[in-house]
């Protein structure tokens, strides 16, 4: 079963251990983990990969694999990225149904995921399947918050357009500082950090270009 959601009356460290993924902004954990683990046992099946494959290819552990493929437990953010990244598919194939010719996407059905610690948000900005090429998201991180994330797959690359307070990226070993209204492109297909330097949230929109 995948695990329950936070409440408000979960101590903190009791929530940052919890589920990282709800169905809009509360509800939704069970059928995130059921969605995910069916995604990831079809797409590692269809490519003749086992479970220790898929392990080598993405850095994750075979007992987390395991645990998400049986749906004992829904994977950080982080940990998708490695999957995808192991299995050679767009992000949102690991954490969306089957899409129809069009799609409407309301907000109260956007898909949140965050990281472990809670600090990092990541919400689609449209629905899946919209193109084959690229994926839109918002990105919300509290004041102080560091992500760093693994390379995602080979030719992905990112655009970042900050929409309020202040965002820093490092990536390729260069460190660039970010306000409101500003953008960047960058290749994300090595390790790369997103960091909060102000005190205040800061929110903007991720397209993520994959190479394939």
């Amino acid at each position: 079963m995948a695990k329950t959601p936070p409440t408000k009356s979960d101590p903190p460290k009791a929530r940052a251990k919890r589920s990282v993924a709800s169905e809009g902004d509360e509800i939704g954990a069970a059928e995130f983990g059921r969605r995910v683990s069916t995604n990831v046992r079809t797409l590692r099946k269809a490519r003749g990969m086992s479970l220790d494959t898929l392990s080598q290819a993405s850095g994750a552990s075979r007992a987390a694999l395991s645990q998400i493929e049986t749906g004992k437990t829904n994977p950080s953010i982080g940990l998708l990225w490695k999957i995808a990244a192991g299995l050679g598919v767009r992000f949102s194939e690991l954490i969306d149904e089957p899409v129809s010719a069009v799609q409407v996407l309301k907000r109260e059905d956007m898909q949140v995921l965050r990281s472990v610690d809670g600090r990092f948000e990541s919400r689609p900005m449209a629905p899946a399947g919209a193109s084959g090429l690229a994926e839109v998201y918002e990105l919300r991180l509290l004041g102080r918050a560091v992500h760093a994330s693994d390379a995602h797959a080979a030719g992905t690359r990112e655009i970042l357009i900050v929409l309020s307070g202040r965002l820093r990226v490092a990536v390729l070993g260069e460190v660039h500082d970010l306000s409101a209204g500003d953008s960047i492109v960058f290749p994300s297909d090595v390790p790369h950090t997103y960091e909060n330097p102000a005190p205040g949230e800061a929110r903007c929109h991720n397209i993520v270009i994959y190479g394939r």
